[in-house]
C-alpha cells in the first residue's frame, strides 16, 4: 500500500477467540493476570493494522483500561477491537474481552458451559500508528 492509502473506516471490527490455558493462572482460583487481556489486546490490534494498513503498527497508547471481571484459566475468551477514530498515521480502537465460556467443575472435572450472556471482563481504549 502507499503511504496514504488505507482502507481503516471507524467501525471497522476484529474478533478473536482462543482458550485459557491453565498456564496462564497466576493467582488463587486460577485467575489470571490483567496483562493476559492487554497482550489479547495487542493480538487483535495488529491484526486489524494488517487488515486495514498492510502493516503491523506500533501500540502507542492505551487509556481507560477496566478490569470488571475475572479471566481464568479454562475460560474461552472472545476478544474485539473497533476502530473509533481514523487519524493520518493513527487509528484509535475499543477493546473488549468477554468470557464466552468457562468450567463448571460442579458438574464434573472437565465441565464446562458456555455464557449467555458472555461476561465483560475488560475493556480499554488504544492508540496504534502506522507508518
Amino acid at each position: 500500500m502507499s503511504e496514504h492509502t488505507t482502507k481503516a473506516e471507524v467501525g471497522t471490527r476484529v474478533t478473536h477467540r482462543r482458550y485459557v490455558p491453565y498456564s496462564h493462572a497466576h493467582y488463587a482460583g486460577n485467575l489470571v493476570d490483567g496483562a493476559y487481556s492487554l497482550a489479547a489486546f495487542g493480538d487483535v490490534a495488529t491484526e486489524m493494522c494488517i487488515l486495514t494498513d498492510g502493516d503491523e503498527g506500533l501500540f502507542a497508547s492505551y487509556s481507560d483500561v477496566q478490569f470488571k471481571a475475572p479471566v481464568r484459566a479454562g475460560d474461552v475468551i472472545e476478544i474485539s477491537a473497533e476502530i473509533v477514530r481514523v487519524g493520518r498515521r493513527s487509528r484509535e480502537m475499543a477493546f473488549e474481552v468477554r468470557v464466552v465460556g468457562r468450567g463448571n467443575p460442579a458438574r464434573g472435572e472437565s465441565a464446562a458451559d458456555l455464557l449467555e450472556p458472555a461476561l465483560v471482563a475488560t475493556t480499554a481504549r488504544g492508540v496504534v500508528v502506522v507508518p
